[in-house]
C-alpha cells in the first residue's frame, strides 16, 4: 500500500473534508469525500502563494528580502507613522516580526463596517497597515497577522505595476495549468494576499510538488532551487513540523503539507468542526 491509498483510507471516514490531493512521486490522484465546489478559499494557505510570488521577484533582481519597507513604498506613506518603521524589512513582515503586539486585518473573523470606527477609513488597508503602532522592537517577536501579507502584495504591485494575481496567473498558474483561481480583494481592488484565494487542491499540491523539485515543474523551471531553500529554512509559510515535513494550514482545516524526502505533497480543502484535519496531519507527519 503507498502513501497515497493509506492518506486516502483515512480521509475517506471524516466528515466535513471536501477535496484531498496527493502528489507521490510526482502521480497525482484527487478523493472527493463531502461533496462541495471544486474550488474553495484556502483561507491562510493563500500566504504560501504569496511567498511564491515574492520568490519570482527576488529571483528576477526586482526585490531583496532585505529591503525596507519605507524604501519600497515611499510614495505610498501616510504621515505620522511610527518611528520603528525605518527599520522593517520585508524579511520581517514574511516571518511575522515586524513589531506589531497583537494580529489585526483579518477579514475573515473582523467586520469591515467597524473599520471607519477603529482606523478612521473603511477602504484605504495600506493606511490602516503603515499607521499601526510599533510597541515590539522590529525582529524580536512572531505576532502573527494578515495585515502582513496585505502589505506584501501591495509591495509586488509597487515592484511588479501589475497585481499579485496577474503576476501569478501570468508566471505560474497558467503555465502550471492551474483549473480555476480567483482571489479576493480589498475595497480598492488589491489582492488580500494573506486569505481569500479560492483554487483547487490539486492545484496547491502542484505547488507543493514545485517546493519539493527545487523550482520545477513538468520539466520546466518556476523558481531557483536557492529561493526554495530559503523559504523551507527560514520558514516563509512553509513551516518545519517533522522531519523533512513542512506545512501551512488555513482556517477552517485547509492544508498544504510535503515530504520532501518521500517526495509527497498532500492538500486538501473542507470545512472542519471535529478536528479532522489535525487527525491528517498527524498521519503524514508519521509517514
Amino acid at each position: 500500500m503507498g502513501y497515497k491509498d493509506i492518506i486516502f483510507e483515512a480521509a475517506a471516514k471524516e466528515q466535513g473534508l471536501s477535496w484531498i490531493t496527493v502528489v507521490e512521486n510526482g502521480e497525482t490522484s484527487t478523493l472527493s469525500v463531502c461533496p462541495a465546489s471544486k474550488t474553495l478559499d484556502c483561507y491562510s494557505v493563500s500566504k504560501v502563494f504569496t511567498v511564491t510570488a515574492l520568490g519570482l521577484l527576488c529571483d528576477d533582481g526586482m526585490l531583496s528580502t532585505e529591503e525596507r519597507v519605507v524604501d519600497i513604498l515611499r510614495d505610498l506613506l501616510p504621515d505620522g507613522m511610527d518611528e520603528r518603521w525605518e527599520s522593517v524589512t520585508v524579511d520581517d513582515v514574511i516571518r511575522h516580526r515586524w513589531g506589531i503586539d497583537h494580529g489585526f486585518l483579518d477579514i475573515d473573523v473582523e467586520n469591515i463596517e467597524e473599520y471607519e470606527r477603529l482606523y478612521g477609513t473603511r477602504d484605504d488597508f495600506l493606511r490602516i497597515v503603515l499607521s499601526a503602532h510599533l510597541p515590539l522592537e522590529v525582529g524580536s517577536k512572531y505576532v502573527y497577522s494578515d495585515a502582513a501579507y496585505y502589505l506584501l502584495s501591495r509591495i509586488i504591485t509597487v515592484k511588479t505595476g501589475i497585481s499579485l494575481t496577474e503576476l501569478l496567473r501570468e508566471r505560474l498558474f497558467t503555465p502550471m495549468h492551474f483549473e480555476e483561481t480567483a482571489w479576493s480583494c480589498c475595497p480598492l481592488g488589491f489582492a488580500l494576499g494573506a486569505t481569500g484565494l479560492f483554487i483547487r487542491s490539486a492545484d496547491i499540491a502542484k505547488l507543493g510538488q514545485l517546493y519539493i523539485d527545487g523550482g520545477v515543474y513538468g520539466g520546466e523551471r518556476y523558481l531557483s532551487s536557492e529561493w526554495c531553500r530559503t523559504v523551507l529554512e527560514r520558514g516563509y509559510e512553509l513551516e518545519s513540523v517533522a522531519p523533512n515535513v513542512y506545512a501551512k494550514g488555513g482556517m477552517y482545516g485547509q492544508i498544504i503539507m510535503i515530504n520532501t524526502e518521500r517526495r509527497l505533497s498532500v492538500a486538501w480543502l473542507g470545512y472542519d468542526t471535529d478536528g479532522y484535519s489535525e487527525r491528517l496531519q498527524t498521519l503524514v507527519r508519521g509517514l
